[in-house]
């Protein structure tokens, strides 16, 4: 009796320690992650409050250069410095004039057609062309240096000559963010191939796959993620290339509305234009970045 009285207090005694233990772990699991979660709210505020003050010190130095209050107003609306009343550019994002004039809404959709045009057609066209270059020492022999040869050519250098080919704008635009947006599908297609253990391939030699079996049951599995971070660059340089693009087309998008408020010189919508341009440009890639790890089985919680 003794004895089982003194083995009850031992086990409830390490279950307490345990218990305890436990709970001292999960306050300090709670506090790292609060810790880190106080870290990512403050930080960012004190680079946004850096940037005001650099902001600032620019309107005071350069003349008519718009002030992060006035910029403000410009957007949503209300009473400028000079005391008059000015109706913010996203007060009515949704507004048509006419074909030529609309809000910012439209002038962002219109863009964003061009850009998944142009992204849609680099993904017709790479991702094959890149499966081909990795499966194929031959493939990439003929293609590898013409791909090194056009990667770095400027989009700028590109419109002049598509302008001239199919004297449309929309047909312009999107063809320049096909031609420049194509090579990081067709790299990382190919390095993707590429990284299929040769254990695999060996498999596929052994059950006799056809080549497209090869390619769907062994390659694609594994390339994947590498295919996904190609599109996701890839769409990052279409919606980079997209605003030059319209600056020099012209017609209705993102691109031209910026160039057009220069040339009304109406600064702070400028500067309304380029944080639009960036937080539509951030969430595209936050939403390719989803869209990636979803099919990446490398990640936690995927099999």
């Amino acid at each position: 009796m003794c004895l089982k009285d003194e083995s009850s207090f031992v086990n409830v005694k390490y279950t307490s320690i345990f218990l305890t233990s436990g709970t001292c772990k999960y306050k300090q699991i709670k506090g790292k992650q609060m810790n880190e979660l106080v870290k990512k709210i403050v930080l960012p505020m004190l680079v946004f409050i850096a940037i005001l003050g650099v902001w600032t010190g620019i309107a005071n130095v350069v003349e008519d250069f718009p002030t992060p209050a006035n910029t403000y107003v410009a957007a949503f609306g209300g009473v400028n410095a000079e005391g008059d009343e000015i109706e913010g550019v996203l007060e009515d994002p949704f507004y048509v004039e006419n074909e030529d004039d609309k809000g910012l809404f439209w002038q962002i959709l219109e863009s964003l057609k061009r850009v998944f045009g142009g992204f849609a057609l680099a993904l017709v066209f790479g991702i094959p062309l890149g499966l081909l270059v990795g499966m194929s020492k031959n493939a990439q022999y003929a293609f590898d240096p013409f791909i090194q040869i056009f990667k770095p050519v400027s989009p700028l250098a590109w419109l002049p000559l598509l302008l001239f080919i199919f004297q449309d704008i929309n047909m312009t635009a999107i063809s320049t963010i096909f031609i420049t947006s194509i090579w990081p599908i067709i790299i990382n297609t190919a390095l993707g191939v590429r990284s299929v253990s040769e254990d695999y391939m060996n498999v596929a030699k052994v059950l006799r796959f056809t080549p497209l079996e090869k390619v769907v049951q062994i390659i694609l599995p594994v390339a994947v993620p590498y295919i996904f971070t190609g599109m996701r660059l890839s769409l990052g340089i279409a919606w980079l290339v997209i605003v030059a693009a319209e600056m020099l087309t012209g017609g209705i998008g993102i691109g031209f509305w910026i160039w057009d408020e220069y040339n009304n010189l109406a600064y702070d919508n400028i500067i309304i234009g380029i944080i639009l341009v960036g937080l539509v440009g951030f969430i595209l890639d936050v939403m390719m970045g989803k869209i990636a790890d979803f099919f990446d089985y490398t990640k936690k919680g995927r099999a």
